[in-house]
């Protein structure tokens, strides 16, 4: 049913008009990307995959793990290419999606492709100079082949925001509506998967890094199966005596305190001793004083159970570069230090 309006103007046209703008200007976009996109794909399977196969510089597990999925990759692509020149946009991504799974293996391939390349690169004298030479190709236009290995994972956070827009910028009565509104859908929920799986490379880095600085029999397995969020210095603040700098690891249910070794400690200079771990779940965090706007900040009281201990951090600050910690047992008063002036604020903390 065709709508008439009976002005100069009709806001009903009008906005038809610009969605259309920007479904062209979308499409346009896609088909650019993807003819560059397609180009950078073929570069690396002719230059790298190629080459290396008929070489033998490389053996085929190494290959595989260095490249993954890489060559399907580019077949989808080459697939995908003819239906977005000739405007079947519906009909060619939603065949694409049949090949989406390929972007979720390369991504959970990922982490192990960059540890080939760089164990291949320190060891391999052949497989480096022949790196080498190839980066130095006038078509790679400088990116070296450290930079290329992630292109698949880019494009496809390209491809969830180009599809998604050319899907809201058609119009229902469009013949490749449903099918565009079906591959962004897809499309989407595959961006999301790639992206949970690089959230949980990146944790089980930090996991590793952590645990290799914990040293001792107490530490060990400490971080298995653990969510990484942050480190730091603490100052604990003990009854009696001087403060002790000790680190300090938060993970998403546990806190982990740990104390410095020695650094002239003949086999495990340089990391670190665990002394105690909290239990996020058995622990309240509440004020004891202080706020923003104030010049020595705040104190944070977080205890537990059957332990107490109260942070003194400078709250009008984003990131404070040190907190001070005070370990204390029920109500038993404790020093903490402020770390803009230095100087002790004395407090009280009932656990």
């Amino acid at each position: 049913m065709e709508i008439s309006c009976p002005g100069a103007r009709c806001p009903v046209q009008e906005q038809r008009a610009r969605w259309e703008r920007k479904r062209a200007c979308t499409a346009r976009e896609l088909l650019e990307t993807e003819r560059r996109y397609q180009e950078q794909l073929g570069l690396v399977a002719t230059y790298f995959l190629g080459i290396l196969k008929a070489k033998g510089t490389l053996r085929p597990p190494e290959r595989q793990a260095l490249f993954g999925s890489w060559e399907l990759i580019y077949g989808a692509s080459q697939e995908l290419l003819p239906y977005l020149e000739g405007g079947c946009w519906g009909q060619g991504l939603e065949g694409f999606c049949r090949h989406l799974e390929l972007y979720n293996q390369f991504a959970a391939n990922s982490e192990r492709s960059q540890t080939t390349l760089q164990e291949q690169l320190k060891k391999n004298k052949g497989f480096r100079r022949f790196v080498r030479l190839q980066e130095g190709r006038p078509e790679f236009g400088g990116l070296q082949l450290q930079d290329l290995l992630p292109l698949p994972l880019q494009r496809l956070q390209q491809y969830e925001n180009l599809v998604v827009a050319l899907a809201e910028n058609t119009g229902p009565n469009s013949p490749d509506h449903q099918q565009l509104t079906r591959a962004a859908r897809l499309i989407s929920e595959t961006a999301q998967r790639v992206h949970t799986i690089g959230q949980k490379q990146k944790n089980d880095q930090h996991l590793r890094r952590v645990q290799a600085l914990l040293s001792g029999r107490q530490a060990k397995g400490l971080t298995s199966g653990r969510w990484f969020l942050r480190q730091g210095w603490l100052l604990v603040v003990p009854p009696h005596g001087e403060p002790r700098p000790r680190m300090f690891f938060l993970f998403t249910d546990v806190l982990l305190m740990a104390k410095p070794r020695p650094p002239l400690h003949l086999l495990r200079s340089g990391t670190f001793a665990c002394k105690a771990l909290y239990p996020m779940a058995q622990c309240h965090l509440s004020r004891v004083f202080g706020h923003s706007g104030g010049p020595c900040g705040g104190l944070l009281s977080l205890h537990g159970n059957s332990k107490g201990f109260s942070f003194s951090l400078d709250l009008s600050e984003p990131c404070p570069k040190r907190w001070s910690l005070s370990s204390c047992p029920s109500l038993m008063r404790s020093y903490c230090l402020c770390p803009q002036t230095r100087r002790s604020c004395h407090a009280g903390t009932t656990v």
